[in-house]
């Protein structure tokens, strides 16, 4: 039986590099059959890494059949996987974010989670010697994924191992990171042709305040105007989507990686509370800079208050 391997529902570079990076290794280093898979359509930065390196997309899994081995990497959260994910026979977990509970095995499972930047850190330690024998299209999308999630060293999340590894990869495959940094970014900054809907949902996550489910988006770019320039018809839109996801409200920060802070949209008076009870902002406007803010992960799910 084919191991899949996949990550989350709404697919950035990490979610997408990573299966691609540890289906290759049990295939060709285990001797497990395994495919990387999508649980969505991938964000404008993954695409650009998947052509960039001549990488194949991976398909995308319109239904999980019960009893299929799977491998879940970048989220061990359920309600960010199949609505099935217990009747499949999980057989690893790799991942860099907290421990949700929920998800159930058949037996002992090696699990690997570790406080590190990025799900392609951990492969890459997991892997160890046999990462010499890795195509440069794997490494290029391990590459990737660090520099992604790193935001290129700039999230607070990042490490020394992110960092000493990202360079280690890049000298391998003669990219200069800065340069190749750029081009990701600017891949991941053009949304235009995406609805308000799409944008809502492209980066987001669920998150239990309190008892008040919300679902928490972050778009990532270096060039924010675009997405300010649409924050009306975003904010009429977050409503729509808040409800048809069962969420109370959706937030959205437009992180700017360049600047190093995130501009809160601010529809209504309880974004506004949780702005101000949250991060000590003060509100006047339908936005608010957040100075400093880049990471979900580590400045914006755990400062949440109501």
């Amino acid at each position: 039986m084919t191991t899949l391997v996949f990550g989350h529902k709404s697919p950035d570079t990490d979610s997408t590099g990573s299966p691609i990076v540890w289906a290759w290794y049990l295939n060709e280093i285990k001797g497990i059959p395994a495919k990387p898979v999508l649980l969505g359509e991938p964000n404008t930065e993954a695409l650009f890494m998947l052509d960039k390196w001549d990488l194949e997309k991976p398909e995308i899994l319109t239904e999980l059949e019960a009893d299929t081995k799977v491998v879940i990497v970048d989220t061990n959260n359920p309600a960010e996987l199949p609505d099935n994910i217990n009747d499949a026979d999980i057989t690893g977990i790799i991942d860099h974010h907290r421990l949700v509970a929920g998800l159930e095995t058949r037996g002992p499972i090696e699990i690997n989670i570790q406080p590190l930047a990025c799900t392609a850190t951990i492969m890459y330690k997991m892997i160890g010697k046999d990462w010499a024998q890795a195509p440069r299209g794997v490494k290029a999308a391990a590459l990737s994924c660090i520099l992604s999630d790193t935001l290129e060293f700039r999230s607070p999340t990042t490490t020394q191992e992110d960092r000493a590894i990202a360079h280690d990869i890049a000298q391998d495959l003669g990219v200069d990171i800065t340069d190749y940094a750029a081009e990701m970014f600017a891949a991941k900054s053009d949304v235009s042709a995406f609805s308000e809907a799409e944008l809502l949902r492209m980066d987001s996550k669920g998150f239990d305040l309190d008892g008040t489910n919300l679902r928490v988006s972050v778009l990532e770019t270096t060039s924010p105007a675009p997405l300010l320039e649409r924050k009306d018809a975003l904010m009429a839109e977050m409503p729509k989507v808040a409800e048809a996801d069962g969420a109370a409200q959706v937030l959205l920060f437009i992180v700017d990686i360049l600047k190093e802070e995130a501009t809160l949209l601010v529809p209504n008076d309880m974004v506004k509370h949780i702005a101000e009870q949250s991060f000590g902002a003060e509100v006047s406007g339908d936005t608010v800079v957040l100075p400093g803010v880049m990471s979900r992960k580590k400045q914006i799910i755990p400062n949440l208050k109501m």
